[in-house]
C-alpha cells in the first residue's frame, strides 16, 4: 500500500488513543531492523561523545499461536546481522512473557533455549483512567494482581530482570511489585511517562495548567517513594514520547533540542536525585520516539542535563549500568 494512503487511512480511522500514541504510522507500520536503527543512531557519537556500539532490544509485542509463539520472536532476533558490517552488537533481550499465565515459566525456558541473551521480561501494563488515553489492560492493578505476583516467582527463579511499562499514575503498583520481591531487578521504563505532562491527552487529562502541575506533583512524589526500593532501576527513555502531551499533530515540532532539554531537565534532576547516578539507564524508545526526536538529539540532550555531574555519571548512565542489569555483552 502506498505510504501517502496508509497515511490518510490512519488519520480518518485509527482512534484518538492510537493518534495520540504513534502520531504516524509510517515509523511503525513497516519493518525497523538493525540497519534502520544503526542509520538513525549514527549521530549519536557527535552528539553525546561515544557511537553506540550495543543495544538491548525489547519485546515489540509479537503475535502467533499457541502458548509459546512469543519465543519466536527471540528466534527472529538471533537471525539478524547483529554486530556484522558495522552494525551495532545484540547485548541482550528484553522477552515478552506475562507471569499470570500458567505456561509462564515454560515459556521463559523456551526463550532461554533459543539464546542466554534473553536477561530480562516486558508485559506491557499501562493503564489509564483517561479512556481516551491508550490502555493496554481494561482495569487497573496489573502488577499487583494475585495472579501476577504469585506467577512472578517464574522471572525470579532464572534470574531475570522485569520491565516495568507503566503510566505515572501506576508507580504506586511498581512499588508494591519491588517490595514484594526485592531480591528482581524491576526496570521503570521511560521514566514513569507522565501521561499529559506536558500538553492535553485523551478525553480530560493534562487540559489545564492546574491539571499538569497535578500531574508533576504526582509523579515527583511516587518517583521519590520508588526510589526507596534499592532494586528498582530507571530508564531514561521515552523523552519524545508523543503521550506525554506533545501533542497528536506534534510530529517534528515540539521546539528542538533546547526545548526539549527545558521541558526535561527538572524532571532529570529529580529522578537522579532521587536514585542516583548508579540506578539509572539511557533508552532510545525508538522508533516510538523518532516522530519527534532523532536518537542524537535525544542522548544529546540526556549528556547535557547529566554532563555537571561528571563524566563517571555519564558512563554509568551511558553503559556502565545497562552491563550490570542486563549482563555482559557476549
Amino acid at each position: 500500500m502506498a505510504p501517502h494512503l496508509v497515511e490518510k487511512l490512519f488519520s480518518t480511522l485509527a482512534t484518538q488513543r492510537d493518534r495520540e500514541l504513534i502520531l504516524t504510522p509510517k515509523h511503525v507500520a513497516q519493518p525497523y531492523l538493525t540497519e534502520q536503527y544503526a542509520a538513525d543512531a549514527e549521530g549519536v557519537a557527535a552528539a553525546a561523545g561515544a557511537p553506540v556500539t550495543s543495544i538491548v532490544h525489547v519485546e515489540a509485542g509479537w503475535q502467533g499461536k499457541g502458548p509459546l509463539a512469543a519465543a519466536d520472536e527471540t528466534r527472529w532476533l538471533t537471525s539478524l546481522p547483529f554486530g556484522r558490517n558495522g552494525l551495532p552488537n545484540l547485548a541482550a533481550i528484553v522477552a515478552q512473557a506475562d507471569p499470570r499465565k500458567p505456561e509462564c515459566g515454560t515459556l521463559l525456558d523456551a526463550h532461554l533455549a533459543v539464546t542466554p541473551k534473553v536477561r530480562s521480561v516486558r508485559l506491557n501494563a499501562a493503564w489509564h483512567p483517561d479512556r481516551k488515553v491508550k490502555s493496554w489492560f481494561n482495569a487497573p492493578g496489573l502488577l499487583t494482581s494475585r495472579d501476577f505476583l504469585a506467577g512472578f516467582s517464574a522471572l525470579v527463579e532464572r534470574g531475570l530482570s522485569f520491565e516495568a511499562t507503566v503510566y505515572s499514575n501506576q508507580l504506586g503498583d511498581v512499588a508494591r511489585l519491588a517490595g514484594e520481591y526485592p531480591e528482581a531487578t524491576i526496570v521503570l521504563t521511560h521514566c514513569g511517562t507522565p501521561i499529559g505532562l506536558f500538553g492535553p491527552m485523551g478525553s480530560r487529562t493534562g487540559w489545564t495548567v492546574a491539571q499538569r502541575a497535578g500531574i508533576a506533583s504526582e509523579w515527583r512524589d511516587h518517583i521519590w517513594a520508588l526510589a526507596e526500593h534499592p532494586n528498582v532501576v530507571v530508564k531514561c527513555s521515552g523523552f519524545a514520547f508523543p503521550q506525554l502531551g506533545y501533542g497528536h499533530e506534534s510530529e517534528g515540532n515540539i521546539g528542538g533540542p533546547k526545548i526539549l532539554q527545558e521541558l526535561w531537565r527538572p524532571l532529570i534532576d529529580h529522578v537522579t536525585d532521587a536514585f542516583g547516578a548508579d540506578r539509572l539507564m539511557f533508552g532510545s524508545n525508538y522508533p516510538m520516539d523518532k516522530p519527534n526526536a532523532t536518537v542524537p538529539t535525544l542522548a544529546g540532550m540526556l549528556v547535557d542535563v547529566l554532563g555537571p555531574r561528571g563524566d563517571d555519571v555519564l558512563r554509568k548512565v551511558f553503559r556502565n549500568n545497562a552491563l550490570r542489569v542486563y549482563g555482559p555483552v557476549d
